[in-house]
């Protein structure tokens, strides 16, 4: 490990019970907060989890000033529950509807930015169970008690079927060895997936964000290209409980983060490419039924489109930058 990264580990990871929500509201002022879910047919989950953010941090202390779902077309009544459990719901469509629409979660992130307007953005998974608000004070403390820090990564173990720590094999096989090759000054982080982050408006809007599941690799790589590695955090936040998915669909993940990964490594000049990487992932599933036999190859397309930095958008940066300008915090 890179001296700086050691350091950077005992400088900036703290835990989520280091931030008391009191600490939190005493240090906030006048900083805006908004709470961001995207959801994807998460009818069983979202609720619990808006209906506990606005029982302790909204109703209890005024520490989050927005919370925002967004559903990301949804075919269960996500967008209903998460609306009764007290969110503000957009649809993700809705949003910019000039702009040719496009898949994936990092779509959804992107055009938060366009909905809310807190000086902070919180991002909370809308799959999660045994939810803990801890999560979002957790996120909230480095930002709020730093100046410096932009951008702040949830780590937690991941229990897979019991196994402590089994979870997250993607991070494992793909994400981190990636990271470590090609930037090593990311190697501290112990969730680079991780789905819970926050972050300054001002570093966020100023970065794409890659449409799909490299959306939170990316953004990793980019923010510290911007503001540097002491400006990046990681809060411990304990135990994430969610639904774990199909080795099929995470390769298509792993897919789409390599994707992500490719086009930082040309775009940062780390490599010189001699061919464009194919788009197609062909996987097999074993057939079934009498006309249906041996190994069926499935083609999956993993290319990853990306959103330009939110402050390009000139639908956006008309009513956003004039009022953000003044109160922008320079960057290390």
């Amino acid at each position: 490990m890179l001296p700086e990264v050691e350091t950077w580990l005992r400088d900036r990871t703290t835990a989520s019970a280091d931030w008391p929500v009191e600490a939190l509201l005493a240090a906030k002022g006048s900083t805006s907060v908004s709470v961001v879910l995207p959801a994807r047919n998460e009818a069983a989950t979202v609720g619990d989890i808006v209906a506990a953010i606005r029982r302790d941090l909204v109703e209890a202390v005024p520490l989050v000033d927005e919370l925002i779902v967004i559903d990301s077309r949804s075919t269960d009544d996500t967008a209903a529950r998460a609306a009764r459990a007290g969110a503000a719901v957009f649809a993700q469509d809705e949003i910019l509807p000039a702009l040719a629409p496009m898949d994936g979660k990092g779509d959804v992130l992107w055009k938060s930015l366009a909905v809310t307007s807190g000086d902070l953005l919180v991002f909370v998974d809308a799959d999660l169970r045994e939810f803990d608000t801890g999560f979002v004070t957790g996120l909230l403390g480095p930002l709020l008690a730093d100046p410096a820090v932009m951008y702040v990564k949830g780590c937690y173990d991941r229990p897979l079927r019991e196994a402590q720590g089994a979870g997250g094999r993607v991070t494992e096989l793909v994400a981190r060895p990636m990271l470590n090759l090609h930037w090593p000054l990311l190697a501290g982080f112990v969730q680079p997936l991780a789905g819970e982050y926050a972050g300054r408006r001002s570093v966020l809007e100023r970065v794409p964000f890659a449409t799909g599941y490299g959306v939170e690799i990316g953004l990793l790589i980019d923010l510290l290209e911007l503001a540097g590695l002491d400006a990046l955090a990681q809060v411990d936040l304990g135990r994430r409980v969610h639904s774990h998915q199909s080795t099929e669909a995470l390769g298509v993940m792993a897919g789409q983060i390599m994707h992500t990964a490719w086009a930082r490594l040309e775009r940062q000049r780390k490599i010189v490419p001699l061919h464009s990487p194919a788009t197609g992932l062909t996987q097999f599933r074993r057939g079934d039924g009498l006309q249906a036999t041996g190994h069926l190859p499935m083609v999956r397309d993993v290319a990853v489109p990306e959103r330009p930095a939110m402050l390009e958008v000139p639908q956006y940066a008309v009513t956003r930058l004039p009022e953000l300008l003044d109160q922008r915090p320079a960057l290390p």
